[in-house]
């Protein structure tokens, strides 16, 4: 779960799930609760490529680029992948 300004986000526990909470932490730093059950510590719980396409999508030269076009032939996770991967325990 995201929360932001009041408003909440339910995110999947999946790497696309991780990969936004991480895109949101990226941007937002601190601003931004991210929460579950568990804590979720992007270090520990979220694999390294899935953290680095996070920070890389976020420093992109254009913010209107999504996430897939922004993936493809970079060697970054591709989206629909992500969704359907969980997050190992």
């Amino acid at each position: 779960m995201v929360r932001r300004f009041g408003r909440a986000v339910l995110l999947r526990e999946t790497e696309y799930g991780a990969f936004v909470a991480c895109r949101l932490r990226e941007r937002f730093d601190t601003a931004v609760e991210v929460a579950r059950t568990e804590p979720l510590n992007e270090f520990r719980d979220v694999p390294k490529h899935v953290r680095d396409a996070a920070t890389a999508y976020e420093a992109r030269d254009s913010p209107s680029t999504s996430y897939a076009k922004f993936a493809v032939g970079a060697d970054y996770p591709d989206p629909d992948t992500m969704r359907e991967t969980p997050l190992a325990d």
